[in-house]
């Protein structure tokens, strides 16, 4: 098995402390100011098979137009970001569990993947990824028993 490595793009309590918090805490905007910033994270399945590596990611709620995926040495991210049309639908909300906001997922990929056919697919709120490795890269070495 090959090891991908997560690095995590989005500090959570970075949004939330801030040089104005006790400003912020008098004024009422405190908790609704912040729960747009750079909240939503979208949930990440990774799984290698012989040939790739598959990533599905949770997105419901985001447009096939506001995701990116890049490569760039060895690294994939994807990043986009789920909006809030508010001003659109006239709802005065009481609560709101949703998360919104800007995100983006990186993980460095082992060597060996053929960056030339990966392969993107997005249906019913599921961003599906197959990263499928090199086969003329990938060499197996069988050690003989003296």
């Amino acid at each position: 098995m090959t090891r991908l490595i997560l690095r995590p793009s989005n500090n959570h309590l970075s949004s939330f402390w801030s040089d104005n918090l006790f400003d912020d805490f008098f004024n009422d905007s405190l908790f609704f100011k912040n729960n747009f910033r750079n909240e939503f994270t979208p949930n990440v399945d990774i799984a290698e098979t012989n040939k790739s590596f598959d990533f599905s990611l949770d997105l419901p709620g985001v447009k096939k137009s506001d995701l990116s995926i890049e490569i760039n040495n060895g690294n994939i991210s994807i990043s986009g970001e789920r909006k809030w049309e508010n001003a659109k639908n006239g709802k005065n909300y009481h609560s709101l569990e949703s998360k919104y906001g800007k995100f983006s997922r990186s993980f460095q990929l082992p060597e060996g993947i053929n960056e030339n056919k990966i392969d993107a697919k997005f249906t019913d709120g599921i961003l599906n990824i197959s990263v499928p490795k090199d086969e003329k890269k990938v060499v197996k070495n069988t050690i003989k028993i003296k």
